[in-house]
């Protein structure tokens, strides 16, 4: 799933936390982040986030599961997302 914008941080964190499976980001230069580890959300995540209109980001989870509950965290705070 790509994505565009997450304003709501600390929620969506609260989602991935709550995924069973992994969940990545991956950044348009080919960085693969796992956003289950605290060093990745608290050190560098955040800045990434806050950029990610000049980036193009995606959200891959190892679950069905975990993918829609991402995929509803994005719909309801209407981020913008493309399947």
């Amino acid at each position: 799933m790509k994505i565009e914008n997450v304003t709501n941080i600390p929620e969506f964190f609260e989602v991935v936390d709550s995924c069973k499976g992994r969940v990545e980001l991956l950044t348009g230069e080919g960085d693969r982040l796992n956003l289950k580890s605290k060093l990745c959300q608290y050190l560098s995540i955040a800045q990434i986030f806050s950029r990610c209109e000049d980036l193009h980001l995606e959200i891959v989870a190892s679950e069905e599961e975990d993918l829609r509950k991402l995929y509803q965290y994005f719909v309801k705070n209407e981020e913008k997302i493309d399947m």
